[in-house]
């Protein structure tokens, strides 16, 4: 009997300029799935640009050419679900052994804080993507690490960690990424 040859496949290549486009896609779609089926409503909030310089080579084709963040980005995702307002940011992470706290801002710590003490659902979503796993990761535990981090100098959150603290969230078909059903888990018992 005669196998197929498999032939060696190149080792695929990172675009540093779309990090996070994959995680963002998986989470547009699965918020999108939510939507259609009246589960809850949770959007992408849009970077507030302020525009300086539009070419306009035609009438129907403005190119914008130069343009500047207005203000520092909170977090990437906020809705409703039952009744409680939920705010998260997404994250790739290509490390082995920790997530880096270089990753989050101290302005989306501070932002998820404020969600968090008016009652609201705060967390990180965090995609390992070395290990093909996604985690929610609770905004207690993230700001553990960060509050750590300003005494010890600690500068990552161990994979241990998203072991032990955080919440696993198996991919599926639909949704992609259903963090629903660990916010049911942890907000909704």
């Amino acid at each position: 009997m005669n196998f197929p040859t498999v032939k060696k496949q190149n080792k695929k290549r990172i675009n540093k300029a779309n990090l996070g486009m994959d995680l963002e896609e998986a989470i547009n779609q699965t918020n999108e799935y939510y939507l259609n089926n009246d589960i809850a409503v949770i959007h992408k909030k849009p970077t507030p640009v302020q525009i300086v310089k539009v070419d306009y080579p035609s009438r129907n084709k403005a190119v914008i050419t130069e343009a500047y963040y207005k203000t520092p980005s909170t977090t990437d995702y906020n809705g409703i679900y039952k009744g409680k307002y939920i705010d998260f940011d997404a994250k790739e992470n290509h490390n082995k052994t920790a997530f880096p706290l270089a990753n989050v801002s101290a302005h989306q710590v501070l932002h998820l804080k404020k969600v968090q003490e008016h009652g609201g659902i705060a967390f990180l979503l965090v995609a390992w993507n070395l290990y093909n796993e996604y985690y929610l990761l609770p905004f207690e535990v993230l700001n553990e690490y960060w509050e750590n981090s300003l005494k010890d100098g600690r500068k990552s959150i161990p994979y241990e960690t998203f072991k032990t603290k955080a919440y696993s969230i198996s991919e599926g078909y639909l949704p992609r990424i259903p963090y629903l059903k660990v916010i049911d888990e942890i907000y909704f018992k």
